[in-house]
């Protein structure tokens, strides 16, 4: 996006560079209203984003925005003083063309009028007439109808002079000639409005032209206004086709956003289902930014009703996130109760009770569910401090309480020795005690096995066979009672 931030404000740049500033009012609209389309859509992003790390979102312009707003600035300022100057211009030219007018109409007046001595007066004065420049548009009508009327009136009176009337039609034919031929080289230009526009300077030209013979002057006009036909037909063609390409572009829009009803919301249950959803809402919208413009009546409702799927997305998105960031904050407050017991424990010396509660903590630790990044680690570091420095401590006392063992063995080492060994048998008989344990079990199952189809003798020795055992197991079981008696 901040390339093509760049890339306008570099045209808008070159456009008032180059161009006259009071005559690309819609570009510098079209590209303003495309900056700030992308503005806009960084910023909405920005803010969203800021907004689900639990920021405050504050809009900045950055260097491009600025830059484009000094342009844009420029532009305003430069188009009001063209503008301004313009009106200066065009009210002075207002008063030199009325001051023509009023000396043709003086020329006209067939009481006062010297036509031979006035011809030359009345060539240049439509020789200035064309060297001054547009008046105020309410004006212009009148202006021209006044124009033609005493021009025409002149030339009556001069009629009776046929070859001055001849060498004028014939100077007027010369010129309208030149125009017809200017009007259909226009044919070979390729950028269409441009022609236009050069078309209706040439229509504007032909108007302060006066008139050529009567017989010359049908075909001519039509001539003329053949070549005029051609260009207004590509002019409409070209609209025809812009609003052909507006039309597609209306149905392209109107794909995007039933891709966008699409997204069934209140399924979206996990960060996996909504970060996928997120991402198909982004490349909707990276394609609606590729789209042009729709038919002006249907751009601005598509576009609104495009903005409201997205904002109540990213709404519903920033739900979620809220939803999720209350459930860790009860499990950080969680966790911080389980942190200050172990922090209440972790200096204590009742080494068995404290074991166990340290055990249930752990537990319970577990049994929380995640907490923000931004505090798990922390949080976590602490409470295994806690738990290590109890079991340090712990390790530290059971070592020396192995110390003195050792000192009380090493002074009763017979004593050790015979409990060594006593141990030790009794640890002979416990192995015994379990494999006979074993044999009865598996005799067990056996016997289930064989009562489960029938009753027979095998059925019978198993039976005996497990009484023996249990009988063995019941002497050696009372042999380690006495011993751990003793």
């Amino acid at each position: 996006m901040e390339n093509e931030k760049l890339t306008i404000v570099e045209q808008l740049r070159t456009l008032l560079n180059e161009g006259d500033v009071t005559a690309v009012k819609e570009q510098v609209a079209e590209l303003k209203n495309h900056f700030y389309r992308i503005v806009h859509q960084e910023q909405e992003t920005l803010r969203k984003a800021e907004e689900d790390a639990g920021e405050t979102f504050e809009a900045v312009a950055d260097e491009a925005e600025q830059t484009f707003r000094q342009l844009l600035n420029d532009y305003k300022v430069r188009r009001d003083e063209m503008l301004k100057k313009q009106t200066a211009e065009q009210e002075q030219n207002l008063l030199r063309k009325e001051n023509i007018v009023a000396q043709m109409k003086e020329l006209a007046n067939p009481e006062t009028a010297d036509v031979m001595a006035d011809l030359k007066k009345m060539r240049d004065l439509q020789a200035e007439w064309k060297t001054i420049g547009p008046v105020p548009a309410p004006k212009v009508q009148e202006l021209w109808r006044q124009y033609n009327l005493y021009q025409e009136q002149f030339y009556d009176l001069v009629k009776i002079n046929i070859e001055l009337r001849d060498l004028d039609f014939k100077r007027n034919l010369e010129l309208k000639t030149a125009l017809c031929e200017k009007a259909e080289a226009l044919d070979k230009n390729n950028n269409i409005v441009e022609a236009n526009r050069q078309l209706q300077q040439l229509h504007n030209e032909w108007a302060e032209i006066g008139p050529v013979a009567r017989d010359q002057r049908e075909a001519l006009w039509e001539r003329f206004k053949a070549a005029s036909t051609i260009i207004n037909k590509k002019h409409q063609a070209y609209f025809d086709q812009l609003h052909q390409r507006e039309e597609e572009n209306l149905r392209k829009k109107q794909a995007l956003i039933e891709r966008m009803k699409a997204i069934d919301i209140a399924k979206l249950k996990s960060n996996k289902a909504w970060e996928d959803a997120a991402a198909l809402v982004q490349s909707i919208q990276q394609e609606w930014r590729t789209i042009g413009f729709a038919p002006k009546k249907f751009n601005q409702a598509i576009y609104d009703e495009y903005r409201a799927l997205c904002e109540q997305f990213y709404k519903a998105k920033a739900g979620f996130y809220k939803s999720t960031r209350d459930m860790f904050a009860e499990n950080l407050k969680l966790k911080r109760e389980l942190l200050a017991k172990a922090e209440e424990l972790k200096s204590s010396q009742e080494w068995q009770e404290a074991t166990q509660a340290f055990v249930e903590l752990q537990d319970k630790w577990k049994k929380v569910g995640p907490v923000a990044r931004k505090y798990s680690d922390d949080i976590w570091k602490q409470f295994t401090a806690a738990c290590d420095s109890f079991f340090e401590a712990k390790r530290e006392a059971t070592k020396q309480e192995r110390e003195a063992f050792k000192q009380r063995r090493e002074k009763a080492s017979e004593k050790w020795h015979k409990g060594l060994e006593n141990m030790t048998d009794r640890n002979r008989l416990i192995r015994m005690y379990e494999g006979l344990q074993s044999e009865i079990r598996t005799a067990e199952n056996n016997i289930m096995f064989f009562t489960s189809k029938s009753g027979n003798a095998l059925v019978a020795g198993l039976q005996k066979k497990i009484d023996e055992l249990k009988k063995q197991a019941e002497e050696i079981e009372n042999k380690i009672n006495a011993m751990d008696n003793e």
